[in-house]
Order: C-alpha cells, then sequence, then structure tokens
C-alpha cells in the first residue's frame, strides 16, 4: 500500500505560461502557498494505481466528442439562437476571473462555508480501477455545493443594493435553499418557486430556512417563468441559477480540491444550469492547470450535451430524470459558451446508471448522495476503460436524497 500525502486547502500558484501553451509537466503543478491553513491528512491508496500521466495519444479524437452520439431522434429538441464568435467570447470573458479575485470570493464564501473536504476512499478506487478523489459537497449546510454561489452573490447583492427588501427564485432545491439561507442572513425575504411534485424534504428545508415556497408548473423551466414574472410585479430581485457570482462562489470548492488533492487528469462535474462546472473550469483556468473538465448530465435531460455537439445552445422538451438536479430543459448562453469552449466533453449517464453509482457511494464510502450527486461517479465509471491507471475527481454535489429515492437505492443493494 502507498501512502499518499495531501496539504489541505493551500491553493496552488499560478504557472506564468498559458494553458494553451501545452499540457504542465506533473511535478510543476503543486505549489501550495499559505493563503489558507494548511492541514495535513494522509490517504492510502492501493499501490497498483501509478502517478497520474498524460493522456494517451489515442484519446485526441475524443476531446471535442461525448463519450457516445446522442441519438437526436428520440428528444423534441429545438436549436435556438446561435452565439456568434464575438458574443461567445464576451459571454467566456465574464467568468475568465484571476486567481486573486477568486481567492479573496473565497475568503467571503468560508465565512459562512468551511472547506469541505475531498477524499481517497479506497474500496471506491478499487472499483474504478484508478484513483478516485470524491469532493464533498454533500458536507456543507445544506447538504449541497449551492451554498457557496449564494454566500458571496448575496454577500455583493446588499452592497450593490443596500435597500433590497426582497429576493425571488425558482429552484428544483438546492439552489433554493443557498438563497433562502444567504438572504436570511442578510435580512431579506426569500420567496422560491419549486414546481409541482418537487422532492418533498427540499421544500421542508427551504420553509425552515425561511423562504415563502410557491408551488408551480411541472418542471423547473415553468417555475422559472412565473419566478420572473413575480419578480416584475412584485419588485422582488430574481435570483437566477446561473450568475458570474454564482460561479465565483462556487469556484472556492475548485480551488479547495486542486489544492488538497494530487495532480488530477479530469474532474466529473455535473451540469444542472453550469455555475459548478464552470466554476470548476474558472479555477483550473487561473490556476494555470491542464486537468480536463467533463461535464455530466442525464440522458433523459441532455441540453448542454446536445449544445456541446451542436456547438450552439439547444432545447429539449422534457426533462424526465430521477436527478432532479440537472433535470433542466433549457440552457444558459454564457454557460454553454464557456463549457463548448473549455470543457473536454459532455457525458450523459441513465437513471438506472445514476441510482447504482449512488448504491457504490453509500456502500463504498457510507456516503448518501441524491441523483444528481452521484451523476459524476456515474460517467467515470463508464468511462472506466478510457480512464483507467490515471487520477480523476468526481463531484458529490448533494447528498439530499428524498425517501422515495432512498428506498429504491437500498432494494437495488
Amino acid at each position: 500500500m502507498e501512502a499518499v500525502e495531501s496539504t489541505a486547502f493551500a491553493p496552488l500558484f499560478a504557472p506564468a505560461h498559458r494553458r494553451d501553451a501545452g499540457r504542465l509537466p506533473m511535478t510543476a503543478r503543486r505549489f501550495p502557498v499559505p493563503e489558507y491553513p494548511a492541514r495535513t491528512m494522509v490517504f492510502v491508496v492501493p499501490d497498483i494505481f501509478g502517478r497520474p500521466r498524460d493522456r494517451d495519444p489515442g484519446d485526441v479524437h475524443h476531446e471535442q466528442g461525448m463519450s457516445r452520439p446522442l441519438e437526436a431522434d428520440i428528444f423534441d429538441f429545438r436549436p435556438r439562437r446561435g452565439l456568434t464568435a464575438r458574443t461567445e467570447t464576451s459571454e467566456v470573458s465574464r467568468m475568465e476571473f484571476t486567481l486573486e479575485s477568486l481567492r479573496e470570493a473565497a475568503q467571503i464564501v468560508h465565512r459562512h462555508v468551511p472547506p469541505t473536504p475531498q477524499f481517497v476512499w479506497p474500496l471506491l478506487a478499487r472499483h474504478a480501477g484508478l484513483t478516485v478523489w470524491v469532493k464533498h459537497e454533500n458536507h456543507t449546510s445544506i447538504g449541497a455545493f449551492k451554498i457557496r454561489g449564494g454566500a458571496l452573490y448575496m454577500h455583493r447583492l446588499k452592497e450593490r443594493e443596500p435597500d433590497c427588501q426582497g429576493v425571488i427564485a425558482a429552484t428544483r432545491g438546492n439552489h433554493g435553499q443557498s438563497v433562502a439561507v444567504a438572504a436570511a442572513r442578510h435580512g431579506l425575504k426569500a420567496t422560491i418557486v419549486v414546481p409541482h411534485g418537487n422532492n418533498p424534504e427540499k421544500n421542508a428545508a427551504m420553509i425552515a430556512q425561511g423562504a415563502e415556497l410557491v408551488e408551480h408548473g411541472n418542471d423547473f423551466q415553468e417555475a422559472l417563468e412565473l419566478a420572473r414574472e413575480r419578480a416584475e410585479s412584485q419588485d422582488l430581485h430574481l435570483v437566477a441559477s446561473f450568475d458570474p457570482a454564482l460561479v465565483q462562489g462556487v469556484a472556492s470548492y475548485a480551488l479547495e480540491l486542486f489544492a488538497g488533492a494530487e495532480p488530477l487528469d479530469a474532474v466529473y462535474v455535473p451540469i444542472g444550469l453550469g455555475s459548478g462546472i464552470c466554476g470548476v473550469i474558472a479555477a483550473r483556468n487561473a490556476l494555470g492547470l491542464s486537468t480536463d473538465v467533463v461535464g455530466v448530465q442525464a440522458e433523459a435531460a441532455p441540453c448542454y450535451a446536445l449544445s456541446f455537439e451542436a456547438g450552439r445552445p439547444m432545447t429539449t422538451a422534457s426533462a424526465d430524470t430521477i436527478a432532479d438536479g440537472v433535470a433542466t430543459r433549457v440552457p444558459v448562453d454564457a454557460a454553454v459558451a464557456m463549457i463548448n469552449r473549455l470543457a473536454a466533453r459532455v457525458v450523459t449517464v441513465s437513471d438506472e446508471a445514476i441510482l447504482e453509482a449512488q448504491r457504490l457511494l453509500l456502500r463504498l464510502t457510507h456516503n448518501l448522495a441524491e441523483p444528481a450527486g452521484a451523476c459524476a461517479l456515474a460517467a467515470l465509471l463508464k468511462e472506466r476503460r478510457r480512464m483507467a491507471g490515471k487520477t480523476a475527481a468526481v463531484i458529490l454535489s448533494g447528498g439530499n436524497a428524498d425517501a422515495a429515492n432512498l428506498r429504491k437505492v437500498i432494494e437495488g443493494m
């Protein structure tokens, strides 16, 4: 057995050369600086797994594609207006944050959200056939990564609009919890709109966190349309699920991950509307790393996967998946621009694969993941042959599984 030592939460310096100048040598990627409190943890990993290596030349043909082509005719999907080169560059540039600005944002986030751990679980690594780091965003106070973006967003909103009296947001749960908690901390009233049939435990949590809960529509998009109408008619500030401030806030978990883990060949990130994956991309670029960032969607809700394949925003008529955190039909143009330009690929996974990933996380790490939180592991396992012998991280983005989902997980064990 080999012990891998990690200096947790000590950010890396950004090399002077740009990412597009070529892959950095693995030995040149990790230089801790005294920005966060240093904390040393030792993880035991089976010694059959070697150090990370550069991708195989044979992998090049995968760079601009998904793990498999989507069968487009099974979806009633609609192309949206294409992003011009100028528009795309403008959208991406809004989220090209400097390392200094990301660290300053992380300091604000960490006033309310302690850093979460990242662990290598030996049984999970053995099952996957590679070194797997799990970033445990299920360990935040709301059980999901979204609290980070809400903390930064509301801090800046009160600085920018001190007379703001209330906010409104549409959600399937975790974004709404983030808005509710952050609004309460800043003395703001929060109204949260959810679709009918939403996760009952998440609904109860948002009410307990002080939000007024409104149920409307059959999916997230219909809830969002009502939220927009009420924001206009009731003079409320609409907190969208995707915004540069949210991206900058959630990038704090990526800084923690890149500092606390050994050099990574790839990070797998679930995509709902895109703040998580864009935050990881922003942190990777600010640090000057060459880690591949891989987006993950459910097969039944593939708007970003279709957008990646088509090179322009694509919508779907439905998003019927057990993974409510990634059940979106209409992508955000800015997120599409950043993902299409800077992510390695977008992988789709079936609901059954998501359930199996939940079971593995519960059995091999004793962590409960909600369906969206297990998507990243499901995608890595789908690509296990491609990733064999490498080092990857999966973002366990949330742990708010409801009782019905948990029954399905346990029944299959």
